[in-house]
């Protein structure tokens, strides 16, 4: 029976400890032997246990294969309750100690990233994406759904403002920038106009620097395969909606090529359809459109337009 082999595969240890980390964090096997110190054999026989019990998913992203509690099986409950049980334990809340800087150091190297590439960035980014206009395709889109004067925008992610720029060329509502990078949005600041319906913010996606409710759309433009939790900023993106505002997605369908981080960097090889619209789905939102286009280096783009 299903249960039994779930039970026996939580009444070791070490499997509980691996359990309780996998349940708060998503982590590649190199992480999880830096948390809890073993040899990487150990841990991946474990692991195993665990995936065959059908408690961990598990996803490969290049080289890397990433690890976490299954959210979606029947195992959920048992998870829930040996999760319960040790949460206040010193060794099991030391580990999410560790794993959260394991966390740390994955944003620190992509900051690292953008504080070198920032006043290159628009030409790297045209290397993948060539001549097609994805500032035109949300410019359009905005203008599509009347989202005008009266109206907040924030571009999440914004880098060096060029999606900024357009959308003040088109006389788009107030706009909010945000980005977590101090160097891209110093770009952003040389490229972009001082004006009382500009404001440019810094901050993390994962916990964006804005109130509950305080925009009508959001627009976030190759920018979620660069985040270590995309799910995360989903959620974080229909908090400041309004209701019935809009999110405007566009990021790389998901490929092979790990060479493309060598050019614009990134945590993911972009996204199978059925994961955005999983975590459009599971924060609320209500998928209204998506469409695929095809860009450079036999890459595609796909966009979304949800609704909270």
């Amino acid at each position: 029976m299903e249960i039994i082999k779930q039970f026996k595969a939580l009444s070791d240890p070490t499997r509980l400890r691996l359990m309780n980390i996998l349940n708060h964090f998503e982590l590649n096997v190199n992480e999880i032997v830096s948390v809890v110190d073993m040899i990487q054999s150990g841990v991946s026989r474990h692991l195993r246990i665990l995936l065959e019990a059908g408690l961990l998913v598990s996803r490969k992203e290049g080289s890397y294969i990433y690890y976490s509690a299954d959210n979606q099986g029947p195992g959920r409950g048992i998870i829930d309750l040996a999760c319960t049980r040790v949460e206040t334990e010193p060794l099991f809340s030391g580990d999410l100690v560790r794993a959260d800087q394991c966390i740390t150091l994955r944003q620190n190297r992509a900051k690292r990233f953008f504080r070198t590439v920032a006043p290159q960035w628009d030409r790297l980014k045209k290397e993948v994406l060539g001549d097609f206009d994805l500032n035109q395709l949300f410019d359009t889109h905005i203008r599509e759904q009347q989202i005008n004067g009266g109206k907040m925008v924030a571009d999440l992610g914004c880098g060096t403002g060029e999606m900024l720029s357009r959308l003040l060329d088109g006389g788009a509502a107030t706009l909010i920038g945000v980005d977590s990078s101090p160097e891209m949005l110093e770009q952003a600041r040389i490229r972009l106009p001082e004006r009382p319906d500009l404001e440019l913010r810094l901050g993390e996606l994962e916990n964006l620097p804005m109130r509950d409710f305080e925009v009508d759309a959001a627009v976030m433009s190759m920018v979620l395969y660069h985040i270590y939790e995309p799910g995360k900023s989903i959620q974080e993106v229909f908090r400041v909606l309004k209701p019935g505002g809009l999110f405007l997605l566009a990021d790389f369908l998901s490929h092979t090529q790990e060479e493309i981080k060598e050019i614009i960097g990134g945590s993911w090889l972009g996204f199978k359809k059925s994961q955005i619209k999983e975590w459009l789905s599971s924060s609320g939102f209500t998928l209204k459109t998506s469409q695929v286009y095809p860009v450079e280096k036999d890459l595609s783009i796909i966009f979304y337009l949800a609704q909270k």
